[in-house]
């Protein structure tokens, strides 16, 4: 019989965080936690939330030993599962990073293009804190990545802890996404097997099978450019997010061979995409307006009743239920389906042996074992490799203290393009990161 679990989610002060908890509470008999810890350097953010999850616990599994604490002792010791969604700089930086590059004519955004340039380069100094202060406490924790921008995270991971295979490094956009064409095409998401290649936030699906075998891309590609698209769950999602999935349609009518990623659309798009945001009210405005005061205001509405009886806390149950049914995968050995970044190694032959892809694994107790792909034609190999390289000298930068290399970087950036451009949103980036990023000479 399986041992019980006692599981940690490091930054448990997000808003993402009651989508989570609810998934454990669906997960139970599956994956029989006993001890859950919120882990956040925040305390004051962090309390709302981790009272509604010992009020949820309480209700619905009171076996449950529920705690939230700022002490890395007691968040790390004797943990199965450490499941990492931190955001170094908070919303005020990530408002800075999607403001500056529009002041320059580029679009700003999260994890892509130079606002996903200035947060990686954050994020890495605290992602690889956390992973050496887990394994000081737990040597054979599984830690499950999904900080983003994740494609420099997992790179950067990678080359200071090469050798060790229990951190895994996913993102829930490819369920999102698989869950819209169920939607789309009138199935259940369970019964769709993906076939999927790319790096994070940079991919295509070439093919999705149905339990009998029958692909259903060529359906969809047709559904997509008649009907458009839309995420599942359309009716919760902000303006932006619908924005972002009706674009879909621009990219399988221009290049119809496969499905993209919503997010291609910022490198294939940039000028068009810049065109359309607004420079003083972006997604960063849109998020603290909206989904950070709901939630807040949810979970302490929720503690104060001492009830969760006309409650709104939850965004997203697709990413609740992605990542508690990855630790299921793994705890369970299932040998499931889903989509993973893991080193390159030949998957994707003719793409560099380093580079972090993101395809489609088989996921069970040893970690994923990944697809092999073969070779890319000219048209994605060429997008893939200028990206690859692009994360890899942010990484080196980083690394290195490079400047030399965090131009070279967004200088490839396929948002950027100009030198002079991306020079000059460097050293704005480089003031406003004081504090966060390593110097770079």
């Amino acid at each position: 019989m399986k041992h019980k679990l006692k599981i940690t989610i490091v930054g448990g002060g997000s808003t993402w965080t009651p989508g989570i908890l609810n998934a454990f509470i669906r997960h139970m008999d599956t994956l029989p936690v006993t001890e859950l810890v919120l882990y956040d350097m925040n305390a004051e953010r962090q309390a709302p939330i981790g009272e509604y999850a010992q009020l949820l616990f309480r209700l619905h599994a009171p076996n449950v030993k529920v705690t939230y604490t700022t002490s890395k002792d007691a968040a790390y010791d004797s943990v199965d599962f450490v499941m990492v969604q931190i955001r170094t700089g908070g919303y005020h930086m990530r408002e800075k990073d999607e403001k500056i590059p529009m002041e320059y004519g580029v679009l700003g955004q999260e994890t892509c293009g130079p606002g996903g340039f200035a947060y990686g380069i954050r994020s890495l100094k605290d992602m690889i804190e956390i992973v050496k202060d887990v394994r000081k406490h737990s040597q054979n924790a599984w830690i499950l990545n999904y900080t983003n921008p994740a494609a420099i995270v997992a790179y950067g991971l990678q080359r200071e802890f090469p050798d060790d295979k229990r951190i895994l490094n996913i993102c829930d956009q490819p369920i999102n996404l698989i869950h819209s064409f169920a939607k789309l095409l009138d199935v259940p998401a369970e019964s769709l097997e993906p076939t999927y290649f790319g790096l994070n936030h940079f991919g295509w699906f070439t093919h999705l099978y149905n339990q009998n075998g029958q692909d259903l891309l060529p359906h969809l590609k047709e559904r997509i450019k008649d009907k458009g698209f839309l995420p599942a769950d359309a009716a919760e999602r902000d303006p932006s997010w619908l924005d972002t999935y009706a674009l879909v349609q621009d990219m399988v009518q221009d290049f119809d061979e496969y499905v993209p990623s919503t997010y291609l659309q910022y490198y294939i798009y940039p000028e068009y995409k810049a065109s359309k945001l607004n420079p003083d009210y972006t997604r960063a405005n849109e998020v603290m307006d909206g989904r950070e005061k709901q939630v807040f205001s949810e979970c302490r509405r929720a503690v104060s009743q001492n009830s969760l009886e006309g409650i709104h806390v939850v965004k997203n149950e697709a990413h609740g239920d992605m990542i508690l049914s990855i630790a299921e995968a793994i705890y369970l050995n299932k040998n499931a389906y889903y989509i993973i970044m893991v080193k390159n190694e030949g998957i994707i032959e003719n793409l560099p042996g380093d580079a972090v892809v993101e395809v489609t694994c088989l996921l069970g107790s040893r970690g994923p074992k990944p697809f092999h792909t073969g070779p890319v034609s000219v048209f994605y190999k060429a997008l893939l490799e200028n990206q690859y390289a692009y994360e890899r000298l942010t990484c080196e930068a980083y690394f290195e203290g490079s400047y030399t290399k965090a131009l070279q970087a967004l200088t490839l950036n396929r948002t950027v393009t100009d030198a002079k451009k991306a020079r000059k949103i460097l050293d704005r980036l480089m003031e406003e990161n004081k504090g966060y990023w390593p110097q770079l000479t």
